[in-house]
């Protein structure tokens, strides 16, 4: 059997409202951080192909899908989450990690 490999939040963002924007970064890097993920990058993203590209996307690390839907659905979350509203537009997606067999 495989090794998990762990999982990732990605997300698309373009974000309207900076100022409103940098109060939700500040009280989200820590949850994240006491919920056992990690940012692994964020910044503006070079187009290579296609029509569109966000103007920055934001990656963390976590334990398991699990791990990422319980930081995602908690209620320390939610809370958090209200500072976002009315910020910009945003994409979440949940990947996967592949498995250590998946990779040999």
């Amino acid at each position: 059997m495989g090794v998990n490999m762990g999982a990732y939040l990605v997300i698309q963002a373009t974000v309207s409202n900076w100022d409103k924007f940098n109060l939700y970064i500040q009280a989200v890097t820590p949850l994240v951080e006491n919920m056992g993920g990690r940012y692994i990058a964020m910044g503006a993203p070079e187009l290579l192909e296609g029509e569109r590209c966000p103007k920055s996307v934001v990656m963390s690390q976590w334990p398991s899908p699990e791990a990422a839907k319980a930081f995602w659905y908690s209620p320390e979350y939610e809370k958090v989450k209200a500072l976002r509203a009315n910020t910009g537009e945003f994409n979440v997606m949940l990947v996967c990690g592949l498995s250590q067999t998946t990779l040999e």
